[in-house]
């Protein structure tokens, strides 16, 4: 009998450790960024953007974990595709929803990004269409598979007037070649933080664990 409680007691252990790295895998690993660093696309490049993840997630409580924006640079940024860059996945927003089981699922019909779940670091809701101001504009520089576009506003380095990004639709509605595209509606028509908000933008941006 003693036997057969011990091994019950050890299974039992075993159960709840398994219980408590569910819950830990469920934290945070998907956001959007609830403000960017002020100047437009100009982020200080994929470094800079990384740092801003890393800073507004360790604000609202999340330590430890590796972040990387959502973004591509092109070729003459060294041709970097944002899906390369985000690790494996599962992805979990604020509220413990996964939004994404792996990249694949990331960029196919089966993800669950939408209005209300791509929230930001804090868990609040990102202004879509609609909205006042509307921030649906999310820059990406990124084709829909996940691979770099041509338009990435210098590599995230400039905030000119006349360059321009690819940006997606968090609320997946509006205009532009493709409205209901998370990472890949339009281009933008500018790359200053007065442009990116006058089409509907705030320069926000995806961030992702890597681990």
């Amino acid at each position: 009998m003693r036997v057969i409680q011990s091994i019950m007691c050890a299974l039992a252990l075993t159960l709840l450790g398994l219980g408590v790295a569910a819950a830990q895998d469920s934290t945070m690993s998907f956001f959007i960024t609830s403000e960017g660093p002020g100047d437009g696309a100009n982020l200080g490049g994929l470094d800079g953007a990384d740092a801003h993840c890393t800073n507004l997630a360790e604000a609202a409580g999340v330590s430890g974990k590796t972040w990387r924006a959502y973004l591509s640079t092109n070729a003459e940024g060294g041709g970097v595709n944002a899906r390369d860059r985000i690790g494996d996945g599962p992805w979990y927003n604020a509220n413990g929803v996964m939004v994404a089981e792996n990249v694949d699922d990331l960029h196919s019909d089966n993800n669950q990004l939408s209005k209300a779940n791509s929230i930001s670091e804090s868990g609040a809701v990102i202004n879509g269409r609609g909205d006042s101001p509307n921030m649906h504009d999310i820059i990406t520089g990124t084709n829909s598979d996940g691979t770099a576009a041509d338009a990435t506003c210098g590599n995230w380095m400039s905030n000119a007037g006349d360059g321009s990004a690819v940006v997606g639709h968090h609320d997946r509605e509006g205009g532009g070649p493709d409205p209901t595209s998370w990472n890949a509606s339009h281009p933008s028509r500018g790359c200053g933080q007065a442009d990116l908000q006058g089409t509907g933008g705030n320069g926000l941006f995806y961030c992702f664990a890597i681990d």
